[in-house]
């Protein structure tokens, strides 16, 4: 048979199609059982992988019981207090055969050891085991903001599980770098080449440092190391992106620590499309965002993803239904079943359009990388502040061309004018419910865990935790001992707070500014120095960001929009309490308290400010809340007194500003007049 060039062939030279990459969707919420219930209805339907999502006091290093924790359980994950809560999670579903996907980092160990346990516990050998932790910290420090130790701490425990997992879990992804959240805080194609290869170089260089490894055992680890990308609407550039991520993955595993295997040099990468993207604003458009999203990580054979998690339509107003999760699973199945794209060799190969603009992809990260070199390193930069600041300068640059107009986004700045969307007129308006008393199920069974386990053994495993943290030896073992023993995910990380700390990152808005010089955001400013002459000094805000939502982005453009308008502002970063957010703006003397809640705990953190400013004696303070709010709750957050409620559709700074001055009454000079009705 002549080979044709357009035709794929296996080893024995036979006509070939590719198999698909991992069917993911990423899940999970409510409680064990019902996310159990989810995982497995998932899995009937052709998904096959679990991508599972954590409840942010889990990601934190809280247990369900915590104070901080309440507002927060089961809201954009499921929540896990102990080994008890694994059992109900993967109840029927077979851990030795399916590839499991666990979003967590700063509490990663934990969840492995249980994981490993709870394998133990079913009689299956944990080297059966395969998947990934993301146990990616620095992007943590840079965009999502669930980090709890320090940075050099931190990536201890990332060795350590290197160093465990390639000697007893060898399937076993020990960390996961993921430029996922950099996208999403505003990190250009340039910006997320090279962070998250400077990311990775750190954890090498790190495992190389540490000495663990034999040459060969050093090359296996290279090849554990797994990536999760993010895939933006300009899928020929993110295509192009991918391909030189392949490229300089290879170059840097050969160059720099001396890889002999090509095998263990291969660019491993999963990938969720953007959900930045995303728009509140005529939602039904965001199917056709994720569609194309997709197609920059699937149309290059060569830079192909391994596997693809989507996001779905609704994600800008809430968590998505099982019925979302199945759509967007479905159009992964048509993708790669009813066309043709897994039936070609690589499409793009030898593309001088394609290959130029890798190319010049390649030439500006390495730059960069160098420049991060030159400054120490990815945790150099990440203690400096240099990496958040240069996200949050980008974020700020794509916010400000959103609201000029020079970047187009259809049905939010171009084509704002449509029917309502039938998608949301159903009875629950195409919103996922979440039901509070789940919240209760969760805490029964962890005070049924905490009555039925042994104490001592408890205190026995803790205590070896702490000492082998104290040691240096390696935490893993100690960290499966407290995971039999029925230790929770709080008193697994306090133990290990007592030994290193806890950290607060660089906010990385210093000195930043929008850029807006249109007539409008002069009217702003006028407005903000008509009531500075009427009361004497600039209206001061505090940005607070309350609770374990490490979701920053928001918080930090309007922290930037506000300054560069011309109010003092305060902002502290996230993971506050409501006291103390509340003692803040009392200490300031703040002119308007502004929160900023995207985890779905608005109503209840509006409560609870709401009832501290009473405590406090607060007479009167302005509070103003932005976050994912439905509709349904915009008039309970009023009621709560709540000043004024933004949402994903106020993406224009200008007006958010301008409706943050009726609010604290700033008068109207008559050039705002004219400006806002031009």
């Amino acid at each position: 048979m002549t080979r044709q060039a357009h035709t794929l062939f296996d080893k024995d030279g036979n006509p070939r199609r590719d198999q698909p990459w991992i069917f993911r969707t990423y899940a999970g919420h409510t409680n064990v059982r019902e996310s159990n219930a989810l995982y497995r209805a998932n899995l009937s339907r052709g998904q096959t992988g679990l991508s599972i999502a954590f409840d942010l006091p889990t990601q934190c290093g809280y247990s369900s019981d915590h104070s901080i924790a309440g507002p927060e359980i089961g809201k954009v994950g499921v929540p896990i207090n102990s080994i008890d809560d694994f059992h109900v999670l993967f109840d029927g579903i077979p851990i030795d055969q399916i590839h499991t996907s666990m979003t967590i980092n700063a509490t990663a160990m934990w969840l492995l050891a249980l994981y490993v346990a709870l394998a133990e516990e079913r009689g299956v050998d944990p080297k059966v085991l395969q998947g990934t932790t993301q146990n990616d910290i620095i992007k943590e420090y840079l965009a999502r903001g669930t980090y709890i130790f320090p940075p050099r701490h931190s990536m201890r425990l990332i060795v350590d599980m290197y160093d465990y997992c390639l000697h007893r879990i060898p399937r076993w992804n020990a960390s996961n770098i993921c430029s996922y959240h950099l996208q999403e805080a505003g990190a250009t194609p340039t910006q997320e080449l090279a962070f998250a290869l400077a990311n990775a170089m750190a954890v090498l260089d790190a495992i190389r440092e540490r000495g663990c490894f034999t040459a060969e055992e050093f090359e296996q680890s290279v090849g554990r190391i797994s990536f999760f990308v993010n895939a933006g609407i300009r899928f020929v550039e993110e295509m192009c992106k991918m391909r030189a991520f392949v490229e300089m993955w290879d170059e840097i595993t050969r160059d720099r620590y001396g890889v002999k295997n090509p095998k263990y040099r291969l660019f491993r990468y999963g990938v969720q499309v953007n959900s930045l993207g995303l728009t509140e604003e005529q939602p039904e458009n965001n199917a056709w965002r994720i569609l194309l999203e997709a197609l920059g990580v699937t149309l290059s054979r060569d830079a192909r993803c391994r596997a693809l998690q989507l996001p779905t339509w609704n994600e800008a107003l809430s968590l998505p239904r099982p019925w979302d999760q199945q759509w967007s699973l479905r159009l992964q199945q048509i993708l790669a079943y009813e066309t043709d794209l897994l039936e070609y060799p690589d499409l793009f190969a030898g593309s001088p359009v394609v290959a130029a603009k890798v190319a010049a992809l390649k030439e500006a990260a390495y730059a960069e990388i160098a420049h991060i070199g030159q400054a120490g390193g990815a945790l150099a930069a990440v203690e400096s502040g240099y990496m958040k600041a240069a996200l949050v300068r980008s974020q700020a640059e794509r916010l400000a061309r959103i609201n000029k107009g020079e970047i187009a986004v259809v049905g939010r700045n171009r084509w704002t004018e449509g029917l309502a969307s039938p998608l949301v007129s159903g009875d629950d308006g195409g919103l996922f419910k979440f039901d509070p008393v789940s919240a209760a199920e969760t805490l029964d069974m962890l005070r049924a865990t905490q009555t039925r386990r042994s104490q001592a053994d408890v205190e026995r495993t803790l205590r070896a935790l702490r000492e082998a943290a104290l040691a240096g030896t390696n935490l893993m073992p100690a960290s499966i001992a407290c995971a039999r023993a029925r230790v929770t995910t709080g008193e697994w990380a306090d133990a290990l707070r007592a030994v290193f700390g806890e950290y607060r990152a660089a906010t990385g808005v210093e000195g930043q500014r929008l850029g807006l010089d249109t007539p409008r955001a002069e009217a702003v400013r006028a407005r903000v120095a008509a009531w500075g002459a009427r009361h004497g000094g600039r209206p001061r805000m505090v940005v607070g960001k309350p609770g374990l939502d490490g979701h920053s982005n928001g918080s930090e453009m309007i922290a930037v929009a506000a300054r560069d308008a011309g109010f003092e502002v305060i902002y502290g970063g996230i993971r506050w309490t409501v006291p103390e957010i509340v003692a803040s703006a009392i200490q300031e003397d703040a002119t308007v308290l502004g929160l900023s809640v995207l985890s779905g705990a608005h109503l209840e953190i509006a409560r609870a400010v709401t009832e501290e400013l009473v405590r406090q004696g607060v007479g009167e303070m302005p509070v103003v809340l932005g976050g994912i709010i439905p509709e349904r709750d915009v008039e309970a957050l009023r009621s709560l007194g709540v000043k004024a409620v933004f949402t994903p559709k106020d993406f224009d700074v200008v007006d958010v500003m301008d409706r943050i001055l009726d609010v604290i009454g700033a008068p109207r000079t008559e050039a705002g007049a004219r400006a806002a009705s031009a």
